[in-house]
Protein backbone atom coordinates (compact mmCIF):
# COMPACT_ATOMS: atom_id res chain seq x y z
CA UNK A 1 0.00 0.00 0.00
CA UNK A 2 1.75 3.44 -1.38
CA UNK A 3 1.10 6.36 0.69
CA UNK A 4 0.03 8.51 -2.71
CA UNK A 5 -2.79 5.85 -2.72
CA UNK A 6 -3.68 6.52 1.01
CA UNK A 7 -2.93 10.21 0.39
CA UNK A 8 -5.72 10.22 -2.26
CA UNK A 9 -8.18 8.51 -0.82
CA UNK A 10 -8.17 10.87 1.92
CA UNK A 11 -8.50 14.06 -0.52
CA UNK A 12 -11.50 11.93 -1.88
CA UNK A 13 -13.35 11.44 1.51
CA UNK A 14 -14.65 13.32 3.77
CA UNK A 15 -12.18 12.84 6.66
CA UNK A 16 -14.39 14.22 9.64
CA UNK A 17 -17.58 11.60 9.15
CA UNK A 18 -18.32 9.44 11.75
CA UNK A 19 -18.26 5.94 10.53
CA UNK A 20 -21.59 4.90 11.45
CA UNK A 21 -23.75 7.25 10.26
CA UNK A 22 -24.46 8.59 6.77
CA UNK A 23 -22.81 6.14 4.93
CA UNK A 24 -22.08 5.94 1.18
CA UNK A 25 -25.44 3.81 -0.96
CA UNK A 26 -23.88 1.23 -2.57
CA UNK A 27 -25.77 0.62 -5.72
CA UNK A 28 -28.60 -2.18 -5.75
CA UNK A 29 -28.46 -3.37 -2.56
CA UNK A 30 -31.97 -2.28 -0.61
CA UNK A 31 -30.99 0.72 1.90
CA UNK A 32 -33.01 1.44 4.60
CA UNK A 33 -33.71 4.09 7.49
CA UNK A 34 -35.89 3.74 10.93
CA UNK A 35 -39.41 5.22 10.47
CA UNK A 36 -40.84 7.88 12.65
CA UNK A 37 -43.68 5.42 14.15
CA UNK A 38 -40.84 2.70 15.01
CA UNK A 39 -40.82 0.81 11.62
CA UNK A 40 -40.50 1.54 7.79
CA UNK A 41 -43.49 0.12 6.14
CA UNK A 42 -41.21 -1.03 3.22
CA UNK A 43 -40.12 -3.80 5.70
CA UNK A 44 -43.18 -5.51 5.79
CA UNK A 45 -42.97 -7.45 2.35
CA UNK A 46 -39.38 -8.57 2.78
CA UNK A 47 -39.41 -12.52 2.83
CA UNK A 48 -43.04 -13.09 1.84
CA UNK A 49 -44.66 -10.89 3.60
CA UNK A 50 -43.18 -11.34 6.98
CA UNK A 51 -42.49 -8.71 9.68
CA UNK A 52 -39.37 -7.93 10.02
CA UNK A 53 -37.97 -6.83 13.47
CA UNK A 54 -38.45 -2.93 13.92
CA UNK A 55 -35.82 -0.57 13.59
CA UNK A 56 -36.79 1.35 16.30
CA UNK A 57 -37.87 0.26 19.91
CA UNK A 58 -39.98 2.57 22.34
CA UNK A 59 -38.08 3.15 25.36
CA UNK A 60 -35.11 1.45 24.35
CA UNK A 61 -33.49 3.22 21.18
CA UNK A 62 -32.23 6.53 20.56
CA UNK A 63 -34.21 7.64 17.79
CA UNK A 64 -32.20 11.11 16.72
CA UNK A 65 -29.41 8.18 16.60
CA UNK A 66 -31.22 5.73 14.65
CA UNK A 67 -32.62 8.16 11.87
CA UNK A 68 -28.76 8.82 10.71
CA UNK A 69 -28.05 5.10 10.53
CA UNK A 70 -28.54 3.12 6.97
CA UNK A 71 -29.61 -0.85 7.18
CA UNK A 72 -29.15 -3.23 4.38
CA UNK A 73 -30.84 -6.39 3.99
CA UNK A 74 -28.52 -9.39 3.70
CA UNK A 75 -28.93 -11.10 0.80
CA UNK A 76 -32.62 -13.63 0.59
CA UNK A 77 -33.11 -13.60 4.14
CA UNK A 78 -35.38 -11.54 6.24
CA UNK A 79 -32.29 -9.90 8.21
CA UNK A 80 -32.21 -5.86 7.62
CA UNK A 81 -29.12 -5.07 9.49
CA UNK A 82 -26.96 -1.74 10.33
CA UNK A 83 -24.38 -1.13 7.28
CA UNK A 84 -21.18 -1.09 10.34
CA UNK A 85 -22.02 -4.24 12.50
CA UNK A 86 -20.52 -5.14 16.01
CA UNK A 87 -17.29 -7.80 15.84
CA UNK A 88 -17.25 -9.80 19.20
CA UNK A 89 -13.88 -10.68 18.71
CA UNK A 90 -13.05 -7.65 21.08
CA UNK A 91 -15.51 -9.00 23.69
CA UNK A 92 -13.33 -12.48 23.85
CA UNK A 93 -9.84 -10.52 24.42
CA UNK A 94 -8.52 -11.36 21.14
CA UNK A 95 -6.83 -7.34 21.00
CA UNK A 96 -6.00 -7.14 24.97
CA UNK A 97 -7.80 -7.73 27.96
CA UNK A 98 -11.09 -5.66 28.56
CA UNK A 99 -12.94 -4.08 31.09
CA UNK A 100 -15.86 -5.95 31.49
CA UNK A 101 -18.03 -3.23 32.58
CA UNK A 102 -16.83 -0.60 29.44
CA UNK A 103 -17.42 -3.27 27.30
CA UNK A 104 -20.77 -4.19 28.62
CA UNK A 105 -21.87 0.26 28.58
CA UNK A 106 -20.36 0.28 24.67
CA UNK A 107 -22.39 -2.74 23.60
CA UNK A 108 -25.55 -1.29 25.20
CA UNK A 109 -24.51 1.97 23.93
CA UNK A 110 -23.87 0.74 20.45
CA UNK A 111 -27.53 -1.27 20.24
CA UNK A 112 -29.27 1.56 21.48
CA UNK A 113 -27.75 3.78 18.86
CA UNK A 114 -28.92 1.60 15.80
CA UNK A 115 -26.25 -0.89 15.33
CA UNK A 116 -28.34 -4.52 15.47
CA UNK A 117 -26.00 -7.16 13.91
CA UNK A 118 -23.34 -9.19 16.09
CA UNK A 119 -21.11 -11.59 14.88
CA UNK A 120 -19.21 -13.90 17.61
CA UNK A 121 -17.42 -17.37 17.80
CA UNK A 122 -16.34 -19.61 20.23
CA UNK A 123 -12.83 -19.23 18.94
CA UNK A 124 -13.07 -15.49 20.08
CA UNK A 125 -11.58 -16.05 23.71
CA UNK A 126 -12.47 -19.90 23.61
CA UNK A 127 -15.99 -18.95 24.89
CA UNK A 128 -15.26 -15.61 26.53
CA UNK A 129 -16.49 -13.50 23.61
CA UNK A 130 -19.91 -15.43 23.90
CA UNK A 131 -20.13 -15.74 27.77
CA UNK A 132 -19.59 -11.92 27.91
CA UNK A 133 -23.07 -11.37 25.17
CA UNK A 134 -24.61 -14.12 26.90
CA UNK A 135 -24.41 -11.79 30.02
CA UNK A 136 -24.19 -8.19 28.95
CA UNK A 137 -27.45 -8.72 26.06
CA UNK A 138 -29.57 -9.97 29.44
CA UNK A 139 -32.71 -7.08 29.59
CA UNK A 140 -31.66 -5.99 25.97
CA UNK A 141 -35.17 -6.53 23.63
CA UNK A 142 -34.31 -9.52 21.58
CA UNK A 143 -35.60 -7.60 18.71
CA UNK A 144 -32.85 -4.92 19.06
CA UNK A 145 -30.53 -6.95 17.32
CA UNK A 146 -29.41 -9.96 15.24
CA UNK A 147 -26.59 -12.11 16.05
CA UNK A 148 -24.17 -14.68 14.66
CA UNK A 149 -21.72 -17.28 16.11
CA UNK A 150 -19.70 -20.14 14.08
CA UNK A 151 -18.45 -23.81 14.41
CA UNK A 152 -15.35 -25.53 13.66
CA UNK A 153 -12.58 -23.50 15.35
CA UNK A 154 -11.95 -23.96 19.14
CA UNK A 155 -8.85 -23.71 20.97
CA UNK A 156 -5.51 -22.20 21.05
CA UNK A 157 -3.38 -25.94 21.00
CA UNK A 158 -3.37 -26.66 17.60
CA UNK A 159 -4.47 -30.44 17.84
CA UNK A 160 -7.71 -28.82 19.30
CA UNK A 161 -8.15 -25.89 17.35
CA UNK A 162 -10.49 -26.94 14.81
CA UNK A 163 -12.78 -29.77 14.33
CA UNK A 164 -15.79 -29.71 11.43
CA UNK A 165 -17.29 -33.01 12.03
CA UNK A 166 -20.92 -33.48 12.57
CA UNK A 167 -21.11 -34.41 16.18
CA UNK A 168 -18.49 -31.15 17.18
CA UNK A 169 -20.95 -28.71 15.46
CA UNK A 170 -23.88 -30.55 16.48
CA UNK A 171 -22.09 -30.28 20.21
CA UNK A 172 -20.61 -26.80 19.71
CA UNK A 173 -23.87 -25.16 18.76
CA UNK A 174 -25.46 -26.34 21.60
CA UNK A 175 -22.59 -25.33 23.97
CA UNK A 176 -22.98 -21.61 22.30
CA UNK A 177 -26.64 -21.32 22.83
CA UNK A 178 -25.60 -21.78 26.38
CA UNK A 179 -23.12 -19.42 26.74
CA UNK A 180 -25.06 -16.98 24.74
CA UNK A 181 -28.41 -17.62 27.26
CA UNK A 182 -30.68 -18.16 23.45
CA UNK A 183 -32.47 -20.59 21.79
CA UNK A 184 -31.44 -19.60 18.18
CA UNK A 185 -28.88 -17.38 17.06
CA UNK A 186 -29.97 -15.63 13.36
CA UNK A 187 -26.85 -17.42 11.60
CA UNK A 188 -24.92 -20.19 12.49
CA UNK A 189 -21.65 -20.42 10.56
CA UNK A 190 -18.53 -22.51 9.31
CA UNK A 191 -15.35 -20.74 10.98
CA UNK A 192 -12.48 -20.65 8.03
CA UNK A 193 -13.51 -23.32 5.86
CA UNK A 194 -9.95 -23.49 4.80
CA UNK A 195 -8.38 -25.04 7.89
CA UNK A 196 -10.91 -28.12 7.55
CA UNK A 197 -9.46 -31.39 6.75
CA UNK A 198 -10.78 -31.18 2.86
CA UNK A 199 -13.70 -29.13 0.78
CA UNK A 200 -15.73 -32.18 0.76
CA UNK A 201 -15.59 -32.92 4.35
CA UNK A 202 -17.39 -29.31 4.93
CA UNK A 203 -19.72 -30.16 2.02
CA UNK A 204 -20.44 -33.52 3.10
CA UNK A 205 -20.67 -33.68 6.91
CA UNK A 206 -20.30 -30.02 8.24
CA UNK A 207 -22.64 -28.14 6.17
CA UNK A 208 -25.74 -30.83 6.58
CA UNK A 209 -24.73 -30.98 10.79
CA UNK A 210 -25.91 -27.01 10.17
CA UNK A 211 -29.18 -27.55 7.90
CA UNK A 212 -29.68 -30.23 11.04
CA UNK A 213 -29.45 -27.41 13.59
CA UNK A 214 -31.53 -25.12 11.17
CA UNK A 215 -34.65 -27.83 10.94
CA UNK A 216 -34.20 -28.15 14.64
CA UNK A 217 -34.76 -24.37 14.95
CA UNK A 218 -31.06 -24.01 16.55
CA UNK A 219 -30.33 -21.27 13.62
CA UNK A 220 -32.59 -19.37 10.98
CA UNK A 221 -29.27 -19.30 8.55
CA UNK A 222 -26.35 -21.27 7.47
CA UNK A 223 -23.29 -19.16 6.81
CA UNK A 224 -19.29 -20.09 5.98
CA UNK A 225 -16.12 -17.76 6.68
CA UNK A 226 -12.76 -17.84 5.79
CA UNK A 227 -10.14 -16.03 3.96
CA UNK A 228 -8.77 -17.57 0.75
CA UNK A 229 -11.61 -16.23 -1.21
CA UNK A 230 -11.05 -19.26 -3.74
CA UNK A 231 -11.60 -22.01 -1.12
CA UNK A 232 -14.97 -20.36 -0.26
CA UNK A 233 -15.69 -20.24 -3.94
CA UNK A 234 -15.05 -23.87 -4.13
CA UNK A 235 -17.19 -24.69 -1.05
CA UNK A 236 -20.29 -23.01 -2.33
CA UNK A 237 -19.98 -24.38 -6.35
CA UNK A 238 -20.09 -27.84 -4.84
CA UNK A 239 -22.54 -27.48 -1.38
CA UNK A 240 -25.78 -29.40 -1.98
CA UNK A 241 -26.76 -27.13 1.27
CA UNK A 242 -28.23 -23.49 0.96
CA UNK A 243 -25.73 -21.30 1.75
CA UNK A 244 -27.37 -18.12 3.03
CA UNK A 245 -24.26 -15.69 3.86
CA UNK A 246 -20.54 -15.03 3.05
CA UNK A 247 -18.07 -14.03 5.51
CA UNK A 248 -14.94 -12.49 3.95
CA UNK A 249 -12.30 -10.49 6.03
CA UNK A 250 -9.72 -7.85 5.30
CA UNK A 251 -9.87 -8.15 1.41
CA UNK A 252 -12.18 -4.85 1.30
CA UNK A 253 -9.64 -2.53 2.88
CA UNK A 254 -6.92 0.42 2.63
CA UNK A 255 -4.16 -2.29 1.57
CA UNK A 256 -6.36 -4.84 0.20
CA UNK A 257 -9.16 -4.97 -2.39
CA UNK A 258 -9.14 -8.50 -3.29
CA UNK A 259 -12.78 -9.14 -3.00
CA UNK A 260 -13.71 -6.00 -5.91
CA UNK A 261 -12.63 -8.72 -8.33
CA UNK A 262 -14.36 -11.31 -6.60
CA UNK A 263 -17.74 -10.03 -6.08
CA UNK A 264 -19.52 -11.16 -9.71
CA UNK A 265 -19.39 -14.45 -8.56
CA UNK A 266 -21.21 -14.18 -5.39
CA UNK A 267 -23.81 -12.21 -7.04
CA UNK A 268 -23.70 -14.74 -9.61
CA UNK A 269 -24.90 -17.22 -6.30
CA UNK A 270 -27.53 -14.92 -4.50
CA UNK A 271 -25.31 -14.41 -1.88
CA UNK A 272 -24.57 -11.38 0.45
CA UNK A 273 -21.01 -10.76 1.15
CA UNK A 274 -20.17 -9.93 5.00
CA UNK A 275 -16.88 -7.95 4.78
CA UNK A 276 -15.23 -8.02 7.92
CA UNK A 277 -12.18 -5.99 9.61
CA UNK A 278 -12.56 -3.02 7.74
CA UNK A 279 -9.10 -2.32 9.87
CA UNK A 280 -7.43 -5.31 8.87
CA UNK A 281 -6.99 -6.71 12.31
CA UNK A 282 -5.36 -3.94 13.52
CA UNK A 283 -3.12 -2.99 10.94
CA UNK A 284 -5.00 -0.20 10.19
CA UNK A 285 -4.88 1.68 13.71
CA UNK A 286 -2.43 3.46 15.76
CA UNK A 287 -1.78 1.12 17.83
CA UNK A 288 -0.74 -1.29 15.54
CA UNK A 289 -1.29 -5.39 15.20
CA UNK A 290 -1.49 -7.62 17.84
CA UNK A 291 1.94 -9.67 18.20
CA UNK A 292 0.15 -12.48 16.58
CA UNK A 293 -1.14 -10.88 13.16
CA UNK A 294 -0.13 -13.38 10.64
CA UNK A 295 0.55 -10.54 8.17
CA UNK A 296 4.48 -10.27 6.89
CA UNK A 297 6.48 -7.75 7.96
CA UNK A 298 6.29 -5.73 4.29
CA UNK A 299 2.78 -5.37 4.80
CA UNK A 300 3.22 -4.67 8.08
CA UNK A 301 5.39 -1.61 7.70
CA UNK A 302 3.69 -0.33 4.50
CA UNK A 303 0.44 -0.40 7.21
CA UNK A 304 2.72 1.13 9.72
CA UNK A 305 3.70 4.49 7.50
CA UNK A 306 0.63 4.81 6.40
CA UNK A 307 -0.91 4.54 9.88
CA UNK A 308 2.11 7.94 10.12
CA UNK A 309 1.12 9.51 7.28
CA UNK A 310 -2.30 9.61 8.72
CA UNK A 311 -1.21 10.79 12.24
CA UNK A 312 0.99 13.54 10.61
CA UNK A 313 -2.07 15.50 9.05
CA UNK A 314 -4.18 14.70 11.60
CA UNK A 315 -6.64 11.87 10.47
CA UNK A 316 -7.58 8.80 12.47
CA UNK A 317 -6.73 5.98 10.30
CA UNK A 318 -9.42 3.81 11.59
CA UNK A 319 -12.50 6.03 10.65
CA UNK A 320 -10.75 6.64 7.34
CA UNK A 321 -10.35 2.38 6.69
CA UNK A 322 -13.83 1.95 7.90
CA UNK A 323 -15.26 4.55 5.83
CA UNK A 324 -13.19 3.21 2.49
CA UNK A 325 -14.47 -0.06 3.22
CA UNK A 326 -17.92 0.35 3.00
CA UNK A 327 -17.91 3.32 0.21
CA UNK A 328 -17.54 1.44 -3.01
CA UNK A 329 -20.64 2.10 -5.28
CA UNK A 330 -19.75 -0.61 -7.41
CA UNK A 331 -20.40 -3.03 -5.09
CA UNK A 332 -24.32 -4.42 -5.65
CA UNK A 333 -24.59 -6.99 -2.73
CA UNK A 334 -24.90 -6.53 0.75
CA UNK A 335 -21.05 -5.55 2.30
CA UNK A 336 -21.04 -5.05 5.61
CA UNK A 337 -17.93 -4.52 7.89
CA UNK A 338 -17.30 -6.00 11.53
CA UNK A 339 -15.03 -4.45 13.66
Amino acid sequence: MSLARVSKIMSATCINVKPVFGLPRSNGCAEYHAGVNGHDSRFDNVNGGHYVRPLFIPGFHDMDSVKKVKYRRIGCTDMVVSTLSIGGSGFGNVYGDMNEQRGTETLHATLKKGLNYIDTAPWYGQGKSESFLGKALQGIPRKAYFISTKVGRYEQEIHKMFDFSAGKVLQSAEESLNRLNLHCVDILQVHDVEFAPSVDMVVNETLPALQKLKDAGKCRYIGITGYPISVLKEVITKSHIKIDTVLSYCHLTLNDSTLLSELGFFHQHNLPVINASPVGMGLLCSAGPPAWHPAGDEVKAACKKAVEYCNHRGVDITKLAIHHSISYEQVRDCILCSL
